[in-house]
Parts: structure tokens; sequence; C-alpha cells
């Protein structure tokens, strides 16, 4: 018989010998004990995984800064940027409804390596044909068509590398991890708008393109070594679609996933939808210097990179998860209004630092809530439902607030946005069915942490 922590031929480490069939109930077994409790080697595959993330995710983000500025300038349409951002987040959630299920399914890691595959080859495509002549204002459907496909892998790949995280990081490391990824994040957004003005001021949107393509490689070079937990499922297979429903299910039936994802949509839809018209409020009201695009993105880019380190040193001691959640969500309402009615370009500048600041401590707390929450062989469909709900929300938003943006002022609609979400966070609270999925997230704490403690 084969040793408990057997590896199989892609480096993935089973917790259990016996062979696994798709669609069966998860076991995940309990890890081998390091010297800490934890499974030997998880912070060396934390870092390859965090490592090969991180060069990819860089590569994805100039293409996005690159993209957005290079639409703003050549058309400074609000319908433009509106049909760009409805591509380019649309199939996100219509992928993500089967990607979720993929993912509690078959091996995550060779999902995110194949999505990434996909997104590098669309991308080089794109590259060629602009290299060959395609490029000018007819030729504005091969952007969209490229973001859509870039879109789809990301329905693949976001919740199969949620869901990965648990697999490899102990459970009570999560918040720390994720704050450390959330740093990492930020402090690749810091970079990333750097690089994509130098790349694509002294060259073109091409040569930024094509770094795109590079860093994806390297990227699943380093996830490829990477050694994984595997969840073995045993028991009765069942199909796709039973995994399918069972899913749509469980999220229909957990009081607090149901809750917190109609939060998520409310924010998602206020906040982050107006503040990607940004790039476009400083163009008409400060002036359309490359420059100051740059600077409008660093400070927000800094402001979550200082967030990021401050949830990973001291979010354990902030209080409870949830409080941050709410209490950003009011932070965001503030720094919306006020974005609208600043006026002066270095106080807006400044508001979206604060702005940036403010979002790991949203988006860190959300993430390790489900992780915790959510049993861990169904985060592959809950994480599904949670890409479904922000791709849905953000071109949703746009489809609204960009052909407002050319008739009202992008001041004004932040204004009403920031002003919306205060009635959010008081409804989120007030309403019956908010009042039932916190107390059903305070007993589901309670029993995980008696269970720890036993």
């Amino acid at each position: 018989m084969d040793p408990p922590s057997a590896r199989d031929d892609d480096g993935a480490v089973t917790t259990r010998p016996e062979p696994t069939a798709p669609g069966a109930d998860v076991d995940v077994g309990p890890p081998p004990g390091g010297r800490d409790g934890h499974r030997p080697g998880w912070k060396r595959d934390l870092v390859l995984f965090l490592s090969g993330q991180t060069v990819s995710l860089f590569g994805s983000m100039i293409v996005q800064y690159a993209v957005m500025w290079h639409l703003t300038l050549e058309t400074r349409s609000g319908t433009v940027l509106a049909i760009s951002s409805v591509v380019g987040f649309l199939p996100q959630a219509v992928v993500s409804v089967f990607g979720g299920v993929w993912a509690d399914r078959l091996d995550r890691k060779k999902l995110v390596m194949g999505a990434d595959a996909v997104i590098a080859l669309t991308t080089l495509a794109l590259a060629v044909l602009m290299l060959n002549g395609f490029d000018g204002p007819d030729d504005l459907w091969l952007i969209y068509v490229a973001l859509a496909i870039r879109s789809a892998g990301a329905g693949i790949q976001t919740p199969a590398v949620a869901a990965l995280v648990p697999q490899i990081v102990p459970g009570d490391q999560l918040l720390r991890v994720n704050g450390v990824n959330a740093t990492i994040q930020a402090g690749l957004a810091l970079l990333a708008p750097a690089a994509a003005a130098a790349v694509y001021a002294t060259s073109s949107i091409v040569a930024v393109f094509f770094i795109d393509v590079v860093t994806a490689a390297v990227g699943i070079s380093l996830l490829a070594v990477l050694t994984v937990p595997r969840l073995v499922r045993s028991g009765e297979p069942v199909g796709y679609f039973d995994d399918l429903v069972a899913g749509v299910r469980y999220v229909a039936r957990h009081g607090f996933v149901r809750w917190f994802l109609g939060l998520y949509a409310l924010v998602f839809l206020l906040i982050v939808a107006p503040s990607y018209l940004t790039p476009l409020l400083v163009v008409r009201t400060f002036g359309d210097e490359v420059w100051k695009l740059t600077v409008n993105e660093l400070a927000f880019s800094v402001g979550m990179l200082l967030g990021g380190a401050a949830i990973a040193a001291v979010g354990q001691r902030l209080g409870s998860r949830i409080t941050l959640v709410l209490a950003s969500t009011v932070a965001f309402g503030v720094l919306s209004v006020l974005m609208g009615v600043a006026g002066w370009m270095w106080l807006f500048f400044g508001l979206m630092f604060l702005l940036g600041l403010a979002v790991p401590f949203f988006s860190t707390p959300s993430m390790t809530l489900l992780q915790e929450t959510v049993e861990p062989e169904m985060h592959g469909r809950v994480f599904g439902f949670v890409g479904i709900v922000m791709a849905v929300a953000m071109p949703l938003g746009m489809a609204v607030f960009g052909p407002l943006a050319d008739v009202f002022t992008v001041e004004s609609i932040l204004v009403v946005a920031g002003l919306a979400l205060f009635a959010v966070v008081g409804l989120a609270g007030a309403l019956p069915s908010g009042r039932r999925a916190l107390a059903d997230l305070t007993a589901r704490q309670d029993e995980h942490d008696g269970a720890r403690g036993r």
C-alpha cells in the first residue's frame, strides 16, 4: 500500500491512496503534522503559488491599465468604456457558473494553468493582428473580443485560485495570508501603472501585450512545480449537473452566503463601477496628460498597499470580520461623495489614496469569511458565484453609469453612488434576512472555534 501522503505524477499530494471519483463527497483528512501542527512544506508551496500568481497578475494588470487608457485617450467616450466593461466582465459571469463546479471536480492547479495559457494566447493573437494594421477606430471590436476571451478565462481561474488557497494554507493562517496576498496585489497595482505608462508612452500597446504573454509563461512555469494537497472525493460519484444543482441549492439555503453575495453585488454596483470612470473624470476635469492618469492609479495603489499590510499585521486584533466589511463599506460611501465634490486635483488624488486604503479592509475579511464559513468541498462553487456577482455587477453598473457619464458629470455619479451605499449598509443590518444571516454566521463561527479548541 502507498503511504498516506503519496505523490502523484503531477506533484499533487493526496491525503488518501485510494482512487477518487468525480462528483463524490470530499474527505480532506487530517494533514500530516509538522512541528507547528501544520502540513510540512506548506510555506514553500505558498511561496511558489504566490510567486506564480504575482508574476502572471503583473502582466494582466499592465494590460488592464494600458487598454483602459488606450480607449480613454483614443475615444474619450463613456459609451466605449461601458462596452469594454461589459465585454470584459460579462463572459466571466457566464463561465463562472461552470468554472466553480470544475474547481470542485477537477485539479484546481491545472485549471489555473490552463486558463492562464488561453488568456496569454489570446493576447498574443491580438498583438499580432495589431502589428499587421488592425489598430484603427473600426477595429475596436478586436479589443472587445480579446477582452471577452480574457474574461472567460478569469471565470475559470478566479474560483479555482480562491478555492486553492485553503488547500495550501492552514485555517488559522488564512486572514494573515489573505492580507499578505492583498499587499502583494496592491504592490503590483503600484508598479503596474508606472510600467504600463512607461511602455505605452515610449512604445505602443502592442508592446504591453507581449509583456503579458511573457509574464503568463513565467507564472505557469512556477505553478507547474507546486505541490497541492488533493481533496480526495470518496463515495458514490455524481454527475456534473448534480454538482451544479448542489451548488445552487447550497447558496440558496445558506443564509450568510446568500446575504453576503447580495451585499457584495450592491457594493460593486455602487462604488466599483463608478470608480472605474475616474480616469474619465481626470481627463475631463484635470487634463489628459498621461502622468495625471498615472498618479490617479498610483494614489489608489499606495493606499491598497498600506491597507493590505495593516490587515496582514494587525487584522486579527481589529474585531470581527463582518464589522470590518460593513465599516469599510461605509467608508466607501463617504469617500465616493467627497471625491464627487473635491474639485481640486490633489485633494481628489488624496481621496483616491484613502479609497485604496479602505479596499483591503473590505476584500480581505470578505474572502476569509467565505473560506472559513463554507465547507472545503463547496469552495469552488461558492467562489464561482462570487465571481458571477462581481462580473455581473461591474458591467451592469457600467452599462448604466457609462452612458450617464456622457450626459452628466462623473462627479455627480460618484455623489449619488456614495449616498446609496449608506442606505445599503443600513438595510443590510436592519432587514430580517440580514439579522438572520449574521446570527447564522455567529453560530457557525462559534461551532468552528469550538471544534478547533477540542
